[in-house]
């Protein structure tokens, strides 16, 4: 039973899910930094949203720490680099209040050209000023969107049912998917230079802290209004606020600031500014999505799958396609490091068939995940397997091939001599081990088995289950592969329990045994 540590309010749906996995859940609010610290050395897993703040210190602290997860959309507070050097998995729910944000983002352009805000707090202070908030349609203006990720298309989908003309920058965004979206692509100075309205949907990195500026300001027409539902720092807000003053550009929205929580700013006050106090996910919907999606990604993680939005892992978005495939990977890794005496130098991963047509970077992950997770001290995973290799002079190469072998997809992976197979067969994908050592097997993977290379003849078989029988180990199930050589054999047993060292030099003993390995991937 893993505990689960949430330091900050998530949806009550997401905390049930964790104590239906069975895990042990402490919800410990408003935590001073010092309470956390105490609180995290013997967690498996941390949930928090925008104001814990995880640092270098708290993860030190997190001893068996595997995972934290982040219930929203950034993950600002977290030292993700601290938590990758630890091995330490960093998720967030990216998807869950995506549709919150646009929303908003369009109800604060919205309320910036029509000044609604300031007509509603000067009505009931109680005037009746309709020639003061004159404001602008949205028809036929510019919008730009900085960040064309799914805010940003989001964003894009709606603004053109208000007759908007769209313009976007986003260097990671094919020119295609633009264009199948209405907006046309522009360096980001011409955003600034033709947009009526700018929009930003960037992460903070230290390439986009103080993006929005007093030099990229300069680029713009006096009808510019900025609106920024992404992250605090992304615009420099004193130069803003002097673009506005000095009529620069019209005005600006934001729901997200630099520092906060904020109540005092050069911004506030201004008649060109509607603010908002980082609203951007409060919507019911938003937090509930948020919830559950990082409790699921909490107990995958927990269970030994790959959750889902892993930022801190360097590999593109795993395709669907292989999703199916990571745990078998991580299986298949474990078997080959118990059948090889020391590391190989070199490794050799291959995907072929329809798996082979995909980005299979986190299919090599699990299996190098599995493959070193037995054989070193420090905790190996997704996010360090491959340094892990690394700094073992190990060379991992990659093979991928659409041409299908035996089955309609496979993964490999060879080294010193060794070798192992594996695919999903049917409709409910049922990992198979299909090939191990040159032999063609067929049976499921198991937690505990014995791999034995025989000469092929009459009474080995009967001779082994005699050994089993009499040191306890019953066998669950059993495969035999034809060799390549002739006169050989392979039997692959599965059995209920790990076979300890006395079965194991047994087996070795009897007439016609060549080797014997022993499997045990529950310690893995």
């Amino acid at each position: 039973m893993a505990k689960i540590l949430i330091t900050e309010k998530i949806s009550e749906s997401g905390i049930e899910q964790l104590h239906e996995a069975g895990h042990s859940v402490e919800v410990r609010l408003a935590l001073e930094p010092a309470e956390l610290l105490e609180a995290v050395t013997d967690c498996d897993a941390l949930i928090v949203r925008s104001q814990t703040q995880v640092t270098e210190e708290v993860l030190l602290a997190a001893k068996q720490m595997r995972i934290i997860a982040r219930a929203g959309i950034g993950v600002d507070n977290v030292d993700t680099e601290a938590a990758t050097r630890q091995g330490i998995v960093v998720v967030n729910a990216p998807r869950a209040n995506a549709l919150s944000a646009a929303e908003h983002t369009l109800g604060l352009i919205l309320a910036q050209a029509r000044h609604i805000p300031q007509a509603h707090a000067d009505l009931i202070a109680g005037n009746w000023n309709r020639s003061r908030f004159q404001g602008v349609e949205l028809a036929e203006k510019t919008l730009g969107i900085v960040g064309f990720g799914q805010i940003g298309q989001l964003i894009a989908e709606r603004a053109s049912s208000f007759g908007m003309y769209i313009i976007a920058h986003d260097p990671y965004i094919p020119q295609e998917r633009f264009r199948q979206l209405g907006a046309e692509p522009r360096a980001l100075e011409e955003i600034i230079a033709e947009a009526d309205f700018v929009t930003l949907h960037v992460a903070k990195t230290p390439e986009t802290t103080g993006l929005v500026n007093a030099k990229l300001l300069a680029h713009a027409k006096p009808t510019l209004r900025v609106v920024n539902v992404s992250r605090g720092g992304i615009i420099d807000e004193n130069d803003l606020a002097e673009a506005i003053q000095s009529g620069q550009i019209a005005g600006a929205a934001l729901d997200v600031f630099e520092e906060e929580p904020l109540t005092d700013s050069p911004l506030f006050g201004l008649p060109g500014v509607v603010v908002t106090p980082h609203l951007g996910a409060s919507t019911i919907e938003a937090q509930e999505k948020a919830g559950i999606s990082v409790a699921k990604q909490v107990s995958n993680m927990l269970a030994g799958r790959l959750p889902r939005f892993a930022v801190n892992i360097h590999a593109s978005q795993t395709p669907e396609e292989l999703l199916p495939y990571l745990s078998l990977c991580e299986q298949l890794g474990g078997i080959f490091g118990s059948l090889v005496k020391s590391l190989p130098e070199t490794v050799e991963i291959e995907f072929s068939g329809q798996i082979g047509e995909v980005d299979t970077k986190m299919g090599m992950l699990a299996m190098l995940t599995g493959l070193l997770s037995p054989v070193c001290d420090d905790p190996v995973s997704y996010v360090n397997a491959e340094e892990v290799a690394r700094n073992r002079g190990i060379e991992v190469r990659v093979i991928n091939t659409s041409a299908p072998k035996d089955y309609v997809s496979e993964v490999t992976l060879r080294g010193g001599g060794h070798g192992v197979g594996g695919a999903l067969l049917g409709v409910r994908a049922e990992p198979r081990i299909i090939w191990m050592e040159g032999h063609r097997v067929d049976q499921p993977p198991s937690d505990h088995m014995v791999v034995i290379r025989n000469n092929d003849k009459p009474g080995v078989i009967g001779a082994i289950g005699q050994v089993m029988g009499e040191m306890g180990v019953n066998i669950s199930d059993m495969d035999v592969g034809a060799g390549v050589e002739a006169n050989e054999a392979l039997i692959l047993l599965a059995t209920d329990k790990a076979a300890d060292d006395e079965t194991v030099e047994r087996l070795r003993a009897l007439d016609a045994v060549r080797s014997v390995r022993a499997i045990n991937l529950s310690a893995v």
